[in-house]
């Protein structure tokens, strides 16, 4: 299968991937393993699956890649939760000197705050 700029616009790809498939492929390609392998880190290749394999490809493609799918979302997982973890002091540390920080702007400002409130009466 070729692949060009004008059957990526037709099938409705993104602008930023058409640009760099333009710039990666000016003449288009026949997509093949090797080439595959050669862009693997550079293209959204499950919008490729969907949109230019035929639905029996496709299946196929999902399939394989579905145990590399779920592993992404397990460590990726655990990472959240672990920067929560490790970030959740630093914000509650940042939630009490933005609260004291208000809290001060408030007490400096009340005295313009009651002028300018007595000035509109």
């Amino acid at each position: 299968m070729k692949i060009t700029k004008r059957l990526l616009q037709s099938k409705g790809a993104c602008a930023s991937q058409v640009a760099l498939f333009a710039e990666t492929f000016p003449r288009g390609t026949e997509i093949t393993e090797a080439v595959c392998l050669a862009v693997a880190d550079k293209f959204d290749w499950n919008w490729a699956a969907q949109n230019l394999l035929p639905p029996k490809s496709d299946a196929e493609y999902q399939r394989v890649c579905a145990p590399a799918d779920a592993e992404c979302q397990r460590v990726r997982a655990q990472a959240y939760a672990e920067c929560q973890r490790v970030c959740a002091p630093a914000d509650a540390e940042c939630q009490r000197v933005r609260a004291q920080a208000y809290a001060e702007y408030q007490r400096v400002c009340a005295p313009a705050f009651g002028r300018l409130a007595n000035a509109a009466n």
